[in-house]
């Protein structure tokens, strides 16, 4: 996928001028970005394929940096979710390929602990940050640093810099139609904190389903909000939920972890679904079997991490567009055949 439009009418990026001047994307950055010299046959290498493709990078994007860092830091909130593993693997595949390599942070949902991290690299420098955001990120220390930064999975706040997101309502809404076609009819939802963007956004598909089904807004009691960083969590929201005097036949999980502690809920009082339905949003939960009729919606895990990774790769190298925000489809079959999208 390329980003950028330099050049005489026509799309020329880093990884064109790499490809015509036989070197890694990473020396092309060196090369137009002040970085650690390079040898002089392979900065006229990239000087000439530059020229004939007619890539003319921006100086003026970004403060160009005297340092050799060739380090990208990946802020995720839940090192321990699958989801986060796979998209921190398919960044590192890239960045490597590039010449960089990838510093792993878990930030935890805390914003002391991320703006801590944020601090960190934006001192150091570091060449790029890809982030998950939390309630409250303040990108300030790197932005004002001029240290690129991609978002995935959440949007920053104000839109100050670039996204990679999937369409959560929409998903979610999809998700909760399957509930009530597969014969539910009392649904319940357990999302994520009202501070964090995707648990909001999953509660709204859901909510919007369950108002065109049954006419009537969804019943405050059989919505409850959990730790997205904590299976227990989820497995105390299904167990408050199963123990109302009129418990839902189906509940709605906003992420992996939710789903998991809520399985756990459902087996130990001998309920596994089907005999209540489940949803279990972002990929399977994390147990050795998953129960038949868990309907489970599949994250482009892998397609995150490579597209921030390019655009992260496309700001270090020098592009000043306005930011920009890709929203990328969830499917409601696992695409890969093996879970492996998550």
């Amino acid at each position: 996928m390329h980003f950028l439009t330099y050049g005489k009418g026509q799309m020329v990026t880093i990884y064109d001028v790499a490809k015509r001047a036989g070197v890694s994307p990473a020396t092309v950055s060196r090369v137009f970005g002040g970085q650690t010299p390079v040898t002089a046959n392979r900065a006229a290498a990239v000087q000439a394929a530059a020229a004939e493709l007619g890539f003319v990078p921006n100086r003026n994007a970004r403060r160009l940096r005297t340092s050799s860092s060739e380090i990208i830091a990946m802020m995720v909130p839940d090192i321990a979710n699958p989801f986060y593993m796979l998209l921190t693997r398919a960044v590192e595949d890239v960045a490597r390929a590039a010449g960089y390599s990838v510093m792993l942070c878990n930030t935890d949902e805390d914003p002391a602990r991320e703006q801590e991290y944020l601090r960190v690299a934006a001192s150091e420098p570091v060449a790029g940050i890809i982030i998950t955001p939390g309630a409250g990120t303040d990108l300030g220390w790197a932005l004002t640093r001029g240290v690129p930064v991609v978002c995935v999975d959440r949007h920053p706040p104000r839109r100050v810099t670039d996204a990679v997101v999937v369409d959560n309502t929409e998903s979610a809404a999809a998700a909760t139609r399957r509930l009530y076609e597969a014969g539910y009819h009392q649904l319940a939802c357990i999302t994520g904190p009202d501070t964090i963007e995707t648990s909001n956004a999953r509660l709204g598909g859901f909510a919007t389903v369950v108002r065109s089904v049954t006419g009537a807004e969804p019943d405050p009691a059989l919505i409850l909000r959990a730790r997205y960083v904590l299976d227990a969590d989820g497995e105390r929201a299904a167990a408050q939920l199963m123990a109302l005097p009129d418990p839902p036949d189906a509940i709605f999980a906003a992420n992996n972890r939710l789903a998991t502690g809520t399985l756990r809920a459902l087996h130990r009082l001998g309920l596994l679904p089907p005999a209540v339905g489940l949803v279990s949003f972002g990929g399977p939960p994390s147990v050795l079997f998953t129960p038949p009729g868990v309907v489970v919606t599949y994250l482009p895990t892998r397609d995150i991490g490579t597209t921030a990774a390019h655009m992260l790769l496309e700001r270090i190298a020098g592009l000043d567009i306005p930011p920009r925000s890709v929203t990328l489809p969830v499917a409601m079959e696992d695409p890969a055949g093996d879970n492996q999208q998550w």
